[in-house]
């Protein structure tokens, strides 16, 4: 991949998975997290490391500067207050991180999660995480900016569920996800056409082991936009 790829979250597990699939594509890639500083095997594999934290808008500037590629994935706190609550993660810092994409950019990928359009669902009972989840997706939606928008379900290490990999968009189902294939969800979001401007759920499934990444991505519809 050409151009230069700004993690936020860049230390944390999924991020990780994601720059060594990028570091292998020759991709410059740049990490930016509170704990940045500790992440040195990273820094020894190439990648640039930048203090920052989401909820700090001018903390983000230096490594956004030039992207190309912007990526969100962040573990949001669930307390109710406090200044880890998830309005001030998932919601305040991803217009922080829209607000300061440069005009070089080309895609902006967010990692969300499923249930986020269940308010009911136990999941929301910290702090109203999903609720906050879903005001930040549609900000990315409403950014006017090119962005995919991938909502894994259960992470597991291993493909326990199944062997295929299924999208499925409208927030219905339920299931499980092996890491990497997240982590590879996340690289083909930045890279394909066939993403762009849509929003999509992330399974393991019976099937066929090897994954068409490009006709699941095509197959899926354009996201409308939210009308404020």
């Amino acid at each position: 991949m050409d151009g230069t790829v700004t993690i936020i979250g860049g230390v944390g597990r999924i991020g990780r998975l994601v720059t060594g699939r990028l570091l292998a594509g020759q991709a410059h890639v740049r990490a930016a997290s509170r704990a940045a500083r500790e992440a040195t095997d990273l820094a020894d594999r190439g990648v640039a490391l930048y203090n920052a934290d989401i909820r700090s808008a001018d903390s983000l500037r230096p490594a956004l500067d030039g992207a190309t590629v912007v990526m969100v994935s962040i573990e949001p706190g669930a307390a109710s207050s406090g200044s880890d609550r998830p309005a001030t993660t998932m919601y305040t810092g991803v217009k922080n991180v829209l607000a300061g994409c440069p005009a070089s950019l080309r895609r902006f990928v967010l990692l969300s999660q499923i249930y986020v359009t269940r308010p009911d669902h136990p999941m929301n009972s910290g702090g109203r995480l999903l609720d906050w989840r879903l005001r930040g997706e549609d900000a990315v939606r409403e950014s006017g900016l090119p962005y995919t928008i991938v909502r894994p379900s259960w992470n597991t290490p291993t493909r326990v569920a199944g062997p295929a990999v299924v999208l499925e968009q409208g927030d219905r189902g339920d299931g499980k996800i092996a890491v990497g294939d997240v982590a590879e969800a996340c690289v083909r979001a930045m890279t394909s056409p066939a993403a762009a401007g849509k929003t999509f759920e992330l399974y393991n499934g019976p099937g066929q082991q090897d994954t068409d990444w490009e006709s699941l991505l095509t197959a899926l519809r354009p996201d409308r936009v939210p009308q404020r």
